[in-house]
C-alpha cells in the first residue's frame, strides 16, 4: 500500500460509513412515520415528507364517491381536523399541496376550449359550455366547500384564507388556491345575507371582547374606556353572518354630536361630559374596523355605513349630518421620502424660507424631517408655523396623490368611493404617538351628502373625480 492509498484510504472508508448512516436514518424516519400513521392514524403537526402522501389520500378520499356524499364530507371533516393540528410550517406545506396537486386539469380545459371552437352552428353547444365549466372547477374547490361540514366550517375557512394570504406574496404558486377560495368567501358573505346588528354594554361580554381585540383605528385601553364607547351618546353597529354568529365581520363606532367634531381625543374622552342626544344633529363615523383577516378584499364597509345611515335616519330624526373623523394613515409614509432626500419642490418659497428660519437648516425639507422626529406640537410657535405648511401638504396629498386615477391613501379611497366628499382637514386632531407618526397628528372630515352620494361615486369610479370644500380647495 502506497502512502498516497494510506492518506486516502480513511477518508473513503469515512465517506462511506456517512454514506451509510445517512441511509439508516432515512430509512428508519420512513419506518417511524409509517408506524406513526399506522397506529394512531394522524400526521404529524409539522407535517414531514413522508406524511404528504397519507394526506393526499385523505385529499382524494374527499372528492371520490366511494361510500358516497356523506362519506366525503365526513372525511373533509377529518381532513380539517389535521389541519387544525398542524403548526404554522404544516399549513404551509398543507396549502401547497392542496394548490399544486388539486388545481384545474388544463388538458381537459383545453380539450373543452377546442371542442367550443370547433363547434358548429346547429350544434347545441349548452352541453360543451356546460363542460367547460365543470373543467374551470378545480378539485380543491370541491374540498374547499366541503369544508362547511365543520363545526364553524365558515370560520375555519375565514382562518384558513388568513393563513393563506401573507404565504402568497412569498409564493405565486398559491394564488389560484387564494382566487378560489375568496371566490368560495364572497359568495357566501355577500352582503344581502348579512345582519347589522347595534352593540350595546348589554351585548354578551365575548362580543365585547372582541370588539377590543379587533378595534384597529383607536386602541380600547379598558373596559372603562369601552363602557364610553357604548354610552347614550354612543352608537356601534356590526355586520354578522348567521353562520358566524359570535364572530363580527365589521363594525362602526359613531359618535352622536352637536356639529362636526374635529378632535379624536375631545371623543374618546372618558370624562367628558355626555353630549344631549335631542340636541345632537350629526352622526360621526370614528373608527371603522374588520375583523376577520380572512375576508381581506371581500368588502362590504361601504354597505355598512350607508345601512347605519338609513338606521340612524330613521331612528333619530335630529340627526341631520353624516360624517367621519378619519385617520390620514400614509401622509407620513408619502412625506418621509421625499424629506429625507431633501426635496424642496414640494414647498413654495414662503414656506422654504419659513422653514429654514424655524429649523435652523439650510435644507427646508430636512428642517421639517428633523422637527417631525421630536415633540413639536408641545411647542406652540413651532405648532403655529407649521400649521400652514403640513395643512395644505395635507389637501395635496388627500387631493392628488394618485395610484392610477385612485386616491392613494386608502381611507380616502374607501370613503370617496361611498361617494363621501372632503369636507375639513383637522389641525392636531390626534396627537397620540400613533396619529403623530402617520399623519402628524392631522385627521379629516369626510362628509356624506345623501343627495350627492351617487353622483360623487360616480365621478370618482369612473374619471378620478374628487369632491372636496372649498375651504380644503382653498388650501391649495
Amino acid at each position: 500500500m502506497t502512502k498516497a492509498t494510506e492518506i486516502k484510504y480513511p477518508n473513503a472508508l469515512a465517506s462511506l460509513k456517512r454514506k451509510a448512516v445517512v441511509g439508516v436514518l432515512r430509512t428508519w424516519r420512513g419506518i417511524s412515520g409509517s408506524a406513526r400513521l399506522a397506529i394512531t392514524g394522524d400526521v404529524h403537526p409539522t407535517l414531514p415528507k413522508e406524511d404528504l402522501d397519507h394526506l393526499r389520500k385523505k385529499m382524494n378520499g374527499c372528492l371520490n364517491n366511494r361510500g358516497g356524499e356523506i362519506t366525503a364530507r365526513a372525511q373533509t371533516v377529518e381532513l380539517g381536523k389535521t389541519y387544525l393540528n398542524l403548526t404554522d410550517a404544516g399549513r404551509a406545506k398543507f396549502l401547497n399541496l392542496l394548490a399544486d396537486d388539486f388545481d384545474i386539469d388544463r388538458v381537459r380545459l383545453n380539450k373543452c376550449i377546442e371542442a367550443i371552437q370547433n363547434a358548429g352552428e346547429k350544434k347545441d353547444i349548452t352541453k360543451l359550455e356546460n363542460d367547460l365549466r365543470e373543467a374551470l372547477t378545480s378539485p380543491r374547490s370541491t374540498i374547499l366547500r366541503q369544508f362547511n361540514s365543520l363545526p364553524d366550517g365558515f370560520k375555519f375557512l375565514v382562518d384558513m384564507r388568513a393563513d393563506l394570504l401573507p404565504l402568497v406574496r412569498k409564493n405565486p404558486n398559491l394564488k389560484g388556491l387564494e382566487y378560489d377560495l375568496k371566490n368560495i368567501l364572497s359568495n357566501w358573505f355577500d352582503v344581502g345575507l348579512l345582519d347589522l346588528v347595534e352593540i350595546t354594554w348589554d351585548s354578551p361580554a365575548a362580543i365585547l371582547e372582541k370588539l377590543i381585540a379587533y378595534e384597529a383605528v383607536h386602541k380600547v385601553h379598558s373596559w372603562e374606556d369601552m363602557k364610553n364607547r357604548l354610552d347614550a351618546d354612543r352608537r356601534v353597529y356590526a355586520f354578522f353572518h348567521n353562520k358566524m354568529p359570535h364572530e363580527p365581520l365589521i363594525f362602526v363606532h359613531v359618535a352622536l354630536t352637536s356639529g362636526i367634531a374635529g378632535n379624536i381625543q375631545a371623543i374618546l374622552d372618558e370624562d367628558a361630559p355626555h353630549q344631549d342626544i335631542n340636541e345632537a344633529d350629526t352622526a360621526i363615523f370614528y373608527s371603522i374596523s374588520s375583523a376577520q383577516k380572512g375576508l381581506v378584499g371581500i368588502s362590504f364597509g361601504n354597505f355598512l355605513i350607508k345601512r347605519v345611515v338609513d338606521k340612524l335616519s330613521r331612528e333619530l330624526s335630529q340627526i341631520k349630518y353624516f360624517s367621519t373623523l378619519s385617520p390620514i394613515p400614509n401622509f407620513r409614509t408619502w412625506l418621509e421620502p421625499l424629506l429625507n432626500k431633501g426635496d424642496e419642490s414640494i414647498f413654495d418659497v414662503k414656506e422654504i424660507k419659513e422653514l429654514r428660519q424655524l429649523t435652523k437648516s439650510e435644507n427646508s425639507a430636512k428642517g421639517l424631517q428633523q422637527l417631525l422626529e421630536g415633540e413639536w406640537h408641545l411647542d406652540d410657535k413651532i405648532s403655529e408655523k407649521l400649521r400652514p405648511i403640513l395643512t395644505r401638504l395635507v389637501a395635496h396629498y388627500l387631493m392628488h396623490e394618485k395610484n392610477k386615477q385612485s386616491a392613494l391613501d386608502p381611507v380616502a379611497h374607501f370613503h370617496l368611493t361611498n361617494g363621501a366628499r372632503i369636507k375639513r382637514i383637522n389641525w392636531l386632531a390626534d396627537t397620540s404617538a400613533k396619529g403623530l407618526k402617520q399623519s402628524a397628528g392631522l385627521m379629516v372630515n369626510y362628509f356624506y351628502n345623501l343627495e350627492k352620494i351617487d353622483n360623487n361615486h360616480e365621478d370618482y369610479v369612473t374619471e378620478g373625480k374628487i369632491d372636496a370644500s372649498r375651504t380644503v380647495r382653498g388650501l391649495l
